[in-house]
This record gives structure tokens, sequence and C-alpha cells, in this order.
């Protein structure tokens, strides 16, 4: 995360290096007298302010390139003109207030705390893996789909298998996309390989199809020296920098505002690209959900903000949650477009992607999907679902609504699926997965001095300090320490 956060900031400094290179460090100064602040800059010498006080000229530059180079809402430019160019009939009947004009009323009305009939959920499948008649979708070719079915199978197979290994003590955590393998892999197929993601956790699939392998995810969860993050992660917390794919964190729904300025840096330096960030249900009940979208309406920046309404954040249920209709009316009121759509419908995921994709590029706004679905499994290994929901509902939603079942019916009656593909798929899904365990489980574990790397570029005294005093304790207790990690 390190590694990420100075290339982002070398990405913004270098950009405003050659912006301040293309012009910024000369011109006459020009003082706006009712403001005093400086618009121009002086070429040489010193620089002076209207009193007559010296400035340092470099930091005079920067200052004045912050203020200058800010890039101006499009939005409220045309909001200004249409007030500008409004009749002056009304003029008696509104004031022009900052942000826009509004209206008077004489009638005291509250707005309503919520709408009688509940925002529509986009669907392309029924329940049963066929077409709606008339439905209104993105086309998807053959190969696509494919790869898009063998995904989720794939993801459906390794979340068993590593589920498995967790509870026979070999990986010490594991969390699961059961039931929500169509967002993840669907989302992640309408995207570019230049789109920058910021997951939450349940999104190994969007990893998965840009060609993360199966050891790589086994070398991760089980902490050893192939693995990226060094063995210094919970397993599951995966990142990778060759993927656009920012590592995961713990902490929920940080990564929000953090999408909201890297969407402002790709707008910045002109990249047909976008940033996706997701979140869960609970992740929006943070205030780091509310900062970054509206940080991201405000500076107009090309993100999507993907929430996973799967009902439950751990054993909450969203109607202990929150009052509102689930998480897609918050995004009007920020001034987002938003949508709402069956997270276990592929096809419609994968529509509404592709079409929020094109809009946050080429129009430079952010988009709030949110995706109902249904968590399937457990929380994670730490957690027993049984105890705050009925197992009634959990096999319902496993059986009667499961999104892989539903999108294989649909590639299988097109003819682009049969019964033998399937059958090798899962036994040569499970054969791989099986060696790539076997593979980390032998591989030796980053040694102990990674603890103390890649944050500093010198350490401080007192980290050097804990690291001798957490090698003294090794060597005076080596029975209480893993015995094949290298001191």
């Amino acid at each position: 995360m390190a590694n990420w956060l100075r290339i982002s900031s070398r990405t913004v400094a270098n950009h405003i290096k050659k912006r301040m290179n293309k012009g910024f460090m000369g011109g006459a100064v020009h003082v706006n007298q009712s403001s005093g602040l400086w618009w121009g800059l002086n070429r040489g010498g010193p620089v002076s302010d209207r009193n007559g006080r010296h400035r340092d000229p470099l930091a005079w530059n920067r200052a004045t390139f912050l203020c200058v180079q800010r890039f101006k809402s499009t939005l409220a430019e045309k909001q200004h003109d249409s007030f500008l160019s409004s009749d002056s009939d009304d003029d008696n009947q509104s004031v022009d207030f900052p942000g826009g004009k509004v209206s008077y009323t004489s009638e005291m009305s509250f707005i309503s705390e919520s709408s009688q009939t509940r925002v529509p959920c986009y669907r392309v499948l029924d329940d049963d893996g066929d077409l709606i008649s008339d439905c209104d979708f993105q086309q998807v070719s053959k190969e696509v789909a494919v790869k898009m079915y063998s995904n989720m199978v794939t993801l459906q197979i390794m979340d068993n298998i590593f589920y498995e290994a967790q509870r026979q003590g070999r990986i010490s955590f594991y969390l699961t996309s059961a039931g929500e393998e169509a967002i993840s892999i669907a989302s992640a197929a309408a995207l570019s390989e230049q789109d920058i993601i910021l997951p939450q956790y349940r999104e190994p699939g969007v990893l998965l199809w840009r060609g993360f392998t199966l050891q790589e995810f086994a070398d991760q969860c089980f902490g050893n020296k192939a693995d990226y993050g060094k063995g210094r992660q919970m397993p599951i917390h995966y990142g990778s920098k060759k993927h656009n794919f920012f590592t995961i964190s713990s902490p929920i729904a940080t990564q929000l505002p953090q999408a909201a300025g890297i969407a402002y840096s790709l707008k910045m330096d002109n990249k047909k690209a976008c940033v996706v960030s997701y979140i869960g249900d609970g992740g929006t009940s943070e205030g780091d959900f509310h900062a970054g979208l509206n940080f991201a309406a405000v500076m107009e920046a090309p993100v999507i903000f993907f929430c996973r309404n799967n009902g439950w954040a751990i054993s909450t249920n969203v109607s202990e949650q929150f009052r509102s209709d689930g998480i897609v009316v918050k995004g009007p009121a920020y001034g987002i477009r938003s949508i709402r759509v069956d997270g276990n419908d592929a096809l419609a995921v994968y529509s509404a992607v592709s079409a929020a994709r094109e809009m946050a590029i080429n129009e430079q706004r952010p988009i709030l999907i949110e995706a109902l679905t249904y968590r399937v499994g457990h929380h994670s290994t730490s957690d027993d679902s049984t105890k705050y929901r009925q197992l009634d509902e959990i096999v319902y939603w496993k059986k009667a609504r499961n999104p892989v079942n539903r999108f294989r019916n649909w590639v299988q009656n097109i003819g682009w699926w049969s019964e033998q593909q399937e059958t090798q798929l899962r036994n040569s899904v499970r054969k791989q997965l099986l060696e790539a365990i076997q593979v980390a489980e032998k591989t030796e574990k980053p040694p102990l001095s990674e603890l103390f790397t890649d944050v500093y570029d010198h350490p401080p005294s007192n980290l050097e300090e804990q690291e001798k005093h957490l090698r003294e304790t090794v060597t005076r207790h080596p029975k209480d320490y893993p015995s094949d990690i290298s001191v």
C-alpha cells in the first residue's frame, strides 16, 4: 500500500512540475485589488505582494498553480449560465442563492422521508436464466460469456477449497464470495485493464478475471515468500500493481475517498480510464462513504462506486442499518447518477457497469451502482450466520437464486456450454487449486526482517529497537515461534 501511495504522489507531483514548466514560471503579476490574490508570476528576481513584502518565488509559484490549475466544474458553469439567462418574471418569487436560484412557496411542506414506491431493480435474465423480453442490455460475445462463466465456477471452487483449508488449520482466515460471484466477475468483464480497482474484500473475482493465478491466490493466503505482501497481511487481502488492483485493507470504507482522489488524478492527466471502488451495504454507514461520494461529485471525478447490498453487515440486517430505500437513493442526494441492479444477474451487472464506465469517462462524472444480492456464506470463517438468520433463508438463496446456476442456464441454452465442458472445468480447477496449495505450503516464509521494511526509507530508531527486541525474544523463546521463519 505504501508503494501505491508513493506512486500516486509522484504522479501528482510530476503533473504539477510539468505544468509549472509550461509557462507558470513566467508572466506579469496582476493583483486583484478586491481580494489581494495574485494570479500571475514575476519571471525573475524576488516577488513582492501589494504591501511590498518579499515572497519566495518557488513557494508563490506552487501556491498560484494550486489556485489557478484546479479544474473548473462544467456543471457549475452550466448552472450559472442558466441562472443568468432565466426569465425575469419569477425574480420576485425566488432568491438567487449561492449554488442556484431557489423559488419561494407560501405552503409549508416537508420533503417526504422516502418515496412510496421503491426504486426498481434492473435485470436482464429471469430466475431461470432466460432473457426477459424487450430487455435493454449490452451484448456479450461467446468468448466473453464463456470466460465469465468459467471464472464464476473457478471462484466458487476456490472459495470451497480455501474455506476447507482454513477449517483444517492450514490458513488462519478466509472469506468467501458465495452468492455474489456474478458481481465481481461481470463487473470486471465490463472494465478495461487500465481502470483502477479499489476493492473492499469480497472482490477476488476481479483479480481472477485480470489474470491473477490460482498459485498467486494460494501464496497470499499462506503468506509465503512468493506473496506480494511478504506475509504481512491477513489472508484474502490481495493486491497487484500489475493488475491495477489496490491491496485490500480491513478498515471499512477508507477506500472511497481515496478512489475519488485517484479518479481526479486520472482526470488531471486526461486518462481514458476510471476508478471502481467496491463497498458493502455496511460500509455505507461509515463517514468515509459520504465523504467519498461528496468529494467525487464536487470534483466531477470519473469513479464508479459499486455497492454490494447483500442484506447483512456481518450480523446487522439492512433494516437495522438505515431507513432509506437502500443505497441507490443516496446518490442523487450528492448529485450522483445512480442505478439499482440485480446483483445475481451477470448480464445485468455487465450491462450496467459497461454503461456506467462510458458515462464516467466520457462525461467525467461519478456513478453509484447498488447491486442487490445475498451473502450465502458466513461473513467469514470467524462467523456463524445461523445464529442471526434462518437456515431456510440461506438455502433458498443458495438454490433458487444462485447466480452461477442462473448464468450457466443462459450460456447453455444458447449453445455456448455443455455438460462435458462443465465436468472438465470443475475437475481441472479443483486439481490446479490442490496443487497450488501444496506448493504454497512448502514455500518458505519471508524472513523476520521483512516485518520492518517498505514503510520508511530510513527506519527510525524506535523501529530499530522493536526489531532488536523481537529478535532477542525469539532467540530466548524459540519454541514459542514458528521454526520455518528465518530470523
